[in-house]
């Protein structure tokens, strides 16, 4: 063993390494940010007189967790507004929005987020209900997956909506049985009042940045993909907020930024990708990847699906969903991105989105061939069992949120009736998918769900969340422990090109998370209630609990 003295020894395991070569260790030395020997108590012999030693005193060492796809930025600012992800009544979130309000008679507009659909019967909120809490200024909350907004009168007016405003081609105006906006803008649509709504500042965003990554570090997160650089609705683009960040040394998490494909433009916009990927390159952050968001989500009827969404009384309707980029120019795109080293991040919930997107990536192969650039779908919400397969086929990530796969008013009343019985049962294939072989990660999407991987894995494990109650949802779609614990990890690793992270070996940098028990000592239903004690990144400390 090499007998230069670490800088850190981390000992009294136990070391869940995700690593399968050696799977379970006590001890763990680092020098110069990385991990110089993984082992017991010889281990210890790399202890010298300056050497930091840690007692883990039976407490479990991890690989640091990351997060394939979030919004940290986003989320830093809603935090900063009015902040409604608490709220889950109808009568709770404008309460909650009326005492912002009545808090910052200053503010110009009132703007936030996090509402929850299920809030509100239909899952439709009135300009009314928020004329109730906001009468004297414009006000604009976007819903907690950032698919929808919700508007009060004065901010329709200020923005020119009225019954004769048409839709856009990319959304939809909610009306009522008169034909008057009701409020609720989904996705395109939002656009029509965020951009009279005031901006960050630069300011703001590395202030919302910095809030953002001691929340993800207190969860034990040491790396993720920021899932939209650019301006997209009422999100402001985050990318000065990363650079400025990575260039005075405050950014400590290391972070891949994915580009937004603007799906109102084509391939024209290809040569300003490039030139950002260049621009966007220092310390830890950097942005390889594009985002190309294929289709809305099913709560709205806006998910991409193969056949109809059923109404109410279970008929089939008229509507499929929306492709937001036209498939055959789909490939064409992903193709020419996959060409110049461009890893493409898709948001696909429908199953129809779902095989557009991996059509594209079949595309990409058979015109580029099998290049090491790991496209990755995000969400998967429905999958056609016969596109399971094709994800190991095509070399192509399966990147899960966890919390989203179980039973909760939002799924079990606005989403599966919609479906029908035999196409919701497709929901988060998650077992599938790895029998399949499919390399899997995992993700957040914050500010849309909980930020904790920990509660994303026990979700993913028991498929009922921390909070929730029985039965299952779709138990047979349930993965081990392990693969959970992998998908946060290694897997997310793979997606992000950090290939010297996800696991803990020698050579590996030394971004690692020491939690308050071991889940594998326990059973499964109490693995949500684990807590991060320690998280490091490159060995040094950058949180304690």
């Amino acid at each position: 063993m090499h007998r230069t003295p670490a800088d850190l020894v981390l000992t009294g395991g136990p070391v869940l390494t995700m690593d399968a070569a050696r799977s379970r260790a006590t001890t763990v030395a680092v020098t110069d940010g990385r991990i110089t020997a993984v082992g017991h108590d010889e281990v210890r012999e790399l202890t010298g007189p300056r050497t930091e030693v840690v007692d883990l005193a039976g407490r479990p060492l991890l690989p640091g967790f990351q997060d394939a796809h979030v919004h940290p930025v986003t989320a830093g600012l809603e935090l900063a507004r009015c902040n409604l992800t608490d709220t889950h009544t109808a009568t709770e979130t404008v309460a909650a929005v009326r005492a912002y309000a009545d808090a910052h008679p200053d503010q110009e507009w009132i703007t936030g987020g996090g509402w929850s659909m299920d809030a509100f019967e239909g899952g439709a909120p009135t300009r009314e209900q928020l004329d109730t809490a906001v009468p004297d200024r414009p006000a604009y909350l976007v819903n907690r997956d950032h698919h929808g907004a919700w508007a009060n009168t004065r901010a329709l007016t200020l923005a020119g909506i009225t019954r004769d405003t048409p839709d856009p081609a990319d959304g939809r105006i909610e009306r009522d049985e008169r034909g008057e906006p009701t409020g609720l803008l989904q996705e395109g649509a939002m656009d029509l009042v965020a951009r009279h709504t005031p901006r960050s500042t630069p300011a703001d965003r590395l202030a919302a940045l910095l809030r953002a990554q001691r929340l993800l570090h207190a969860h034990g997160i040491t790396a993720w993909q920021d899932a939209i650089l650019g301006g997209f609705g009422s999100m402001d683009d985050p990318a000065d907020a990363y650079l400025s960040a990575a260039r005075d040394g405050s950014l400590t998490a290391r972070v891949v930024g994915a580009l937004w494909w603007d799906r109102e433009r084509g391939a024209e916009q290809i040569p300003g990708l490039v030139a950002r990927r260049e621009e966007l390159n220092a310390g830890r952050f950097r942005a390889g990847s594009v985002k190309i968001m294929q289709d809305g989500v099913a709560e709205t009827g806006t998910a991409a699906l193969l056949a109809p969404y059923l109404d109410g009384c279970g008929c089939a309707t008229a509507n499929r969903g929306t492709s937001f980029v036209d498939p055959a120019e789909l490939c064409r795109h992903v193709t020419a991105l996959d060409a110049l080293g461009f890893q493409v991040h898709f948001h696909a919930l429908g199953d129809r989105a779902v095989r557009e997107a991996l059509d594209a990536v079949e595309a990409a192969r058979a015109a580029n061939g099998r290049t090491d650039t790991r496209p990755h779908l995000a969400h998967l919400q429905i999958v056609h069992p016969d596109d399971i397969p094709r994800f190991r086929e095509l070399g192509a990530t399966a990147n899960i949120q966890p919390l989203w796969a179980a039973h909760e008013p939002q799924m079990d009343e606005l989403t599966i009736p919609f479906l029908g019985a035999g196409r919701a049962a497709l929901q988060y294939p998650f077992g599938a998918l790895l029998r399949s072989g499919a390399t899997v990660a995992a993700g957040s999407d914050w500010p849309v769900s909980s930020p904790d991987p920990l509660h994303g894995i026990h979700t993913a494990v028991n498929r009922i969340t921390p909070d929730g109650e029985g039965p299952a949802f779709l138990p047979e779609q349930r993965i081990s422990l392990t693969a959970a614990l992998a998908a946060y990890t290694a897997g997310s690793a793979y997606v992000n090109h950090l290939d010297d992270t996800g696991s803990i070996r020698p050579g590996a940098l030394a971004d690692l998370v020491v939690l308050d028990r071991d889940p594998y000592a326990g059973p499964p239903e109490e693995i949500g209630a684990t807590r991060v004690l320690r998280t490091y990144v490159g060995g040094g400390l950058v949180h304690e609990a």
